[in-house]
Order: structure tokens, then C-alpha cells, then sequence
């Protein structure tokens, strides 16, 4: 089984995490901020990953260490998980209809960090969350799992289906990737012999 867990507390958050990338899709996710609960559960639907978050952060003040904390959870995770990503596909992609909104997403399991960000969500808030964060929660990732990530919004009008869109083309783009391929016999996918 490839899977993670993540123990780690600061002066801004408290966050446990555990990631199972073989999984069905069960998640258990309390982060103290409703619409990332939300989306963290899209994600691991439509990547088939178990995920458990739990998260105690300062929200009182707002929500952006919880949401950027979370991320870098997520990355370590995922990248302790994969291993030394013998026989992975590495690469994915997807362009993903969330009723007006069409999200491009695509990813290749590197080893380098590098976040295409091209969202353009046109409020500052969906309830109380604030739409700025999810580049944050995506840089905190791509940096902690050195993943090479591009999002880019086709179209689209309504802030809450492009950041709907987008975690769960998320999801399904990084289970494409890590994903194990019969045909590499356990190799490693790169022409250095390491990722």
C-alpha cells in the first residue's frame, strides 16, 4: 500500500493528514474551513484517495494558514506515498466541464516544483472562504511534492465551479500520474533513472 501520514503543529496550526493512494475515494475531513473541507473532499473522490484531515488552526484570525499548512500536508504526503515512484505513469491531464466553467489541468510526478496558475476567479470570497487562497494551497502542494502542475481556466463565470472544477480535475490528474504502469516493469520514468 502506498500511503502517508503527517503529524505537524505550529504556533498556527495543528494538522494530522494521512493519504492513501490505492485507495476508493473515502474521506474523513474536518479543517476548520468549510469550503476547503469541501473541496478536499472532491479531490479525494475523483482521485480515489483515502484521505484523512484533521486541522485546528487560527482561523479566528483568518483562514490562510490553515489553507496553505494543509497544502504543504498534502505535498509531503503524497510524495512519501509515491516513494521512489518506480513504474508510476508520471504524467496526467484532463480538460474538465463544472457546468460553465472548463478547467485544463495537467501534471508530470517530476520531482521539480513548478505551479502554472491560471485561474481567474472573479470574487474575492465564495461565502466566507477567500478565493486567493486557492493558488496558496496549490503552490504549498506543488512545492512540498515536487510536482510540475498547470490549472488553467478554458472558460468560465461562477468562482465556486472553477475552484469546484479545478480539485476535481486536481484529484483525477494526479491519480492518472501516480498510478502504476504495467508496461515500465517497475521502472523508474525518466531517462536519468531517477525522479
Amino acid at each position: 500500500m502506498r500511503t502517508a501520514e503527517i503529524i505537524r503543529n505550529t504556533m498556527e496550526t495543528s494538522i494530522t493528514l494521512s493519504l492513501n493512494l490505492d485507495g476508493s475515494g473515502i474521506s474523513n475531513i474536518d479543517t476548520g474551513v468549510g469550503f476547503l473541507d469541501h473541496m478536499l473532499t472532491l479531490f479525494a473522490r475523483h482521485g480515489s484517495f483515502d484521505l484523512d484531515v484533521t486541522c485546528q488552526g487560527d482561523t479566528n484570525v483568518d483562514d490562510h494558514h490553515s489553507v496553505e499548512d494543509i497544502g504543504i500536508c498534502l505535498g509531503s504526503t503524497f510524495a512519501e506515498a509515491l516513494g521512489n515512484m518506480a513504474g508510476i505513469h508520471r504524467y496526467g491531464n484532463i480538460i474538465l466541464p463544472m457546468d460553465e466553467s472548463l478547467i485544463l489541468c495537467a501534471a508530470d510526478i517530476s520531482g521539480r516544483s513548478y505551479l502554472g496558475y491560471g485561474l481567474q476567479i472573479p470574487t474575492e470570497k465564495v461565502g466566507t472562504f477567500d478565493t486567493e487562497l486557492v493558488e496558496e494551497f496549490f503552490l504549498a502542494f506543488t512545492r512540498k511534492a515536487g510536482v510540475t502542475l498547470h490549472l488553467q481556466q478554458l472558460a468560465g463565470t461562477n468562482s465556486h465551479h472553477i475552484i469546484e472544477g479545478a480539485f476535481k480535475a486536481f484529484g483525477r490528474v494526479m491519480k492518472q500520474a501516480a498510478a502504476i504502469d504495467p508496461s515500465l516493469g517497475g521502472q523508474i520514468p525518466s531517462t536519468k533513472g531517477v525522479l
